[in-house]
């Protein structure tokens, strides 16, 4: 499962594919106050992206990939 649901934090693990982009966005605009972690999130398609640029949720934990870290934080502006 790519992405796991508890409380007002949305998990996004693994392979979170475009498949997933629709679940994410109507969750984030149902949660006012939703934030994400993706300490375990390996690739994110770029329609899951442009989610989270719209919605600008607070992220709790970001990847551990170092790479993909820099490359999610230039988009999301966020440190």
């Amino acid at each position: 499962m790519s992405l796991i649901f508890k409380g007002n934090v949305a998990h996004l693990v693994d392979q979170v594919t475009v498949e997933d982009a629709e679940t994410l966005l109507e969750w984030l605009t149902q949660q006012p106050v939703g934030k994400v972690n993706l300490k375990k999130l390996e690739h994110l398609h770029a329609a899951n992206l442009q989610v989270l640029m719209a919605t600008c949720p607070k992220v709790t934990a970001w990847p551990a990939n170092p790479d993909t870290r820099a490359w999610l934080d230039a988009a999301l502006q966020q440190s």
